[in-house]
């Protein structure tokens, strides 16, 4: 499948480099090449269209953290710009049925009743269904967060920075206090999460974990073809998209180097090399990889700098790389999208935990069609009252 893509795209160069003798040893300043960024609707869409779920997740995610998993509807109101909510959680809630009850009780026990908000039993059914979700892939959770230990350059990574993070790659939220104890084998946690300074460590190197994506996909395609397939990226220009005379011989240079896996240690290695550099995109496919929808925003991996030796500029390489990646800018925030585990704006491959999104979306989808419902019959009651209204007055 590499062999597939790399030819497509060393023909593209070589189409234009018919009389051109390329250089193998010219060593370019990785800084200063510059790729021009192109917009890929398809891949913006794929963005787009979970929009409207993640707004309800953060609702809902605001909700269960509260005591009791309640809180006064005015409370959530002043919290809307925290939630990235345009519009009054009244109208939310209209536009949302069946995720959350509202009730009247007391604040403080002599003041006076107002509205509070507590999830449905539609929704604590949802729960549930969480729950048996991440029972039943414990071993990918485990294996994910020995992965990105394992790439870490000390096998080690901040509690609180993965507590961030657990949304990208799925992990419940209570996965350091009620998974990592029964994993000592793998794990460590220096640190009460939340209180200072806190970290995960890996314990034990398991060399089944320490293989990339790219590394097992090479892998099958030797069994399967019974040819020796080198481990390499999926590199597929955009339509439309055109390299500069300068990014076309260093790209073709830097495709002709070997593949470095993620979980090498590479101290030894200069920042500013190519190799680095192959080391880095590495990292990054992996992330994605791992990741539930194959793309993390760019600010949330400018986190791990340290942890994966990422430099300042470390997003650049995303446009550096277009025929790997893409950066979407939809919605105010830089994205990091891995191409090719899309089909136009569907992912290719699923990961087990989007079980949790399928069933959410099932519940918000039977309480808009309720909405749609309701409406319809109000409109059609108006209509008839109309009609009504016409006939008495003639």
């Amino acid at each position: 499948m590499f062999n597939k893509f790399y030819n497509i795209f060393v023909h593209k160069l070589d189409a234009t480099f018919v009389d051109h003798k390329f250089n193998l040893h010219v060593r370019r300043s990785i800084s200063s090449l510059k790729v021009e960024w192109m917009k890929d609707s398809k891949l913006d869409r794929a963005i787009e269209k979970d929009k409207r779920y993640k707004l309800c997740a953060r609702v809902l995610k605001e909700v269960l953290n509260e005591p009791g998993q309640v809180i006064p509807l005015r409370f959530l109101e002043k919290r809307r710009e925290r939630m990235r909510l345009n519009v009054r959680i009244t109208t939310f809630l209209n536009q949302n049925p069946g995720m959350f009850d509202v009730y009247f009780d007391r604040i403080k026990r002599k003041s006076e009743p107002v509205r509070f908000l507590r999830v449905s039993d539609r929704l604590r059914n949802f729960l549930e269904e969480e729950q048996r979700i991440y029972r039943e892939n414990e071993p990918l959770i485990v294996t994910k967060l020995c992965k990105l230990l394992m790439m870490s350059k000390n096998k080690v990574i901040s509690a609180d920075k993965l507590l961030h993070v657990k949304r990208e790659f799925g992990f419940p939220n209570d996965f350091l206090v009620n998974l990592i104890p029964k994993y000592l084998q793998y794990f460590r946690l220096i640190g009460c999460p939340g209180e200072g300074k806190s970290f995960l460590e890996l314990v034990s190197w398991d060399p089944e974990f320490a293989k990339s994506v790219i590394e097992q996909r090479a892998e099958g395609e030797t069994k399967l073809t019974g040819i020796r397939v080198l481990p390499n990226f999926i590199v597929k220009l955009p339509p439309g998209f055109f390299l500069k005379q300068e990014m076309r011989e260093w790209t073709r240079d830097w495709i002709e180097l070997g593949y470095i896996s993620p979980y090498e240690d590479v101290s030894h290695l200069d920042q500013a090399s190519r190799e680095m550099e192959k080391r880095t995109i590495g990292v990054f496919h992996e992330l994605l990889s791992l990741s539930l929808y194959k793309r993390i925003p760019v600010p949330i991996l400018g986190k791990f700098c340290d942890e994966y030796r990422f430099s300042n500029a470390f997003s650049s390489a995303f446009t550096r790389h277009s025929g790997i990646f893409y950066m979407s800018l939809k919605g105010g925030i830089k994205t990091a999208v891995l191409r090719e585990a899309y089909k136009n704006d569907e992912l290719i491959d699923r990961d087990p935990l989007l079980e949790i999104k399928g069933k959410f979306v099932e519940l918000l989808e039977e309480g808009w069609r309720q909405r749609a419902e309701e409406l319809r019959l109000q409109g059609e009651q108006s209509k008839k009252d109309m009609e009504n209204l016409a006939k008495a007055c003639v």
